[in-house]
């Protein structure tokens, strides 16, 4: 996988760091590491099951950084993952077309690019009461999306939350968590039935991407905030974008 790929040492770098922004706001960073896998262009039958395996780990660690500092509300999250682990099966079951694969992770980078420099996700002042067909509803559509194109679908959920005044940011972070990692494992096992196959290598992905998820989980589940590096990796995920739709 890596020895295919021109300037592997660059991609080594840059996945810590992309685990270690997204674990710091809750995400387990399958839209990032995509958005990195694309930019070196790696294929599409590795970029799914390798991203849906660094979700578990790096989204697992940084729900427990959140769990541990009273973050997790149980009432916030059942409502959305009785519909999006079945939904989030099927999604990774399904085989889906490499140009609508490349137009549905562009649309998902676009979510994460507006999260990265605020102009989706912030907090709002008034908190309401999240009803059940609500959290079935759009735990249902992010689930299915989520598993076809392999991220957990935190980048979809957290605004929502967000902006819905459902929850605050920490608490916002720690359902996510959780929901990335539940969604990705429905969707590995829908993957499992297709026949799934990991490249041995993955295995030294999840190492280092296991250290930025460590940090960033730590860091962010106290008072974290780094506005600089979160627009430069928006930068990043912009350019992934551009090669996504047009090349």
């Amino acid at each position: 996988m890596l020895e295919s790929i021109d300037n592997s040492w660059l991609f080594l770098v840059l996945l810590p760091i992309i685990a270690f922004l997204y674990a710091a706001v809750g995400h387990g960073g399958a839209s990032g590491y995509l958005a990195l896998m694309a930019l070196f262009s790696f294929p599409i039958t590795v970029m799914k099951p390798t991203a849906l395996l660094l979700n578990l780990f790096v989204a697992g660690t940084s729900f427990i950084q959140y769990f541990r500092s009273d973050h997790f509300k149980w009432k916030l999250f059942y409502p959305f993952v009785i519909t999006s682990i079945p939904f989030a099966f099927i999604g990774g079951y399904l085989i889906v077309d490499v140009s609508l694969y490349k137009k549905l992770l562009g649309i998902m980078l676009l979510f994460s690019i507006l999260r990265l420099v605020g102009l989706i996700g912030k907090e709002n002042t008034k908190l309401s009461q999240l009803k059940l067909w609500q959290g079935l509803l759009i735990g249902a559509n992010i689930g299915l999306i989520s598993g076809m194109i392999g991220i957990g679908g935190g980048i979809i959920l957290s605004p929502v939350i967000l902006l819905l005044g459902w929850a605050k940011m920490k608490t916002t972070a720690a359902v996510s968590a959780l929901f990335i990692w539940v969604n990705s494992a429905a969707a590995m096992a829908g993957l499992t039935m297709r026949g799934l196959t990991i490249d041995s290598q993955a295995l030294l992905l999840v190492g280092i991407a296991l250290i930025g998820g460590l940090a960033g989980g730590y860091y962010g589940s106290g008072r974290f905030n780094n506005s600089i590096l979160n627009k430069l990796l928006a930068v990043v995920l912009v350019i992934a974008c551009v090669k996504l739709f047009f090349a």
